[in-house]
């Protein structure tokens, strides 16, 4: 008897507990009122039920919501380099006179690589 006696008092307190919520639940179906510890349940139910569609319907927008943005981003980063390409297209010939001794530099510094290389292979 002392193997059940917690599962026995567990009983009874559900049971209390069932009874004392259960009592002022009506659901109505159809015009018909269910109410007493079968409506309670029946509420409880539908109750979670709808907590649960809602949960898994703002998921779904969360999801369409993510898909949508993150399409308008990837636009919206590619008109920007589109933007970028056309602004530096467009400042191009202003950068002239500081294109000119880059180029130089490089020119000299790659001249100078191309002679230190020929005397190390010739050697």
């Amino acid at each position: 008897m002392k193997k059940y006696a917690p599962y026995v008092i567990l009983f009874l307190f559900a049971a209390l507990l069932f009874n004392s919520w259960g009592n002022d639940m009506t659901v109505h179906f159809d015009g018909d009122e269910i109410d007493g510890p079968l409506g309670w349940m029946l509420a409880t139910l539908f109750a979670g039920g709808g907590t649960l569609l809602a949960i898994f319907i703002t998921m779904m927008v969360g999801v369409l919501l993510a898909v949508i943005f993150a399409g308008v981003g990837v636009m919206l980063l590619g008109s920007l380099a589109i933007g970028a390409v056309i602004l530096a297209l467009a400042i191009s010939p202003l950068l002239l006179p500081v294109v000119i001794p880059v180029a130089l530099v490089w020119y000299f510094m790659s001249r100078s690589r191309k002679v230190s290389l020929d005397k190390t292979a010739s050697a």
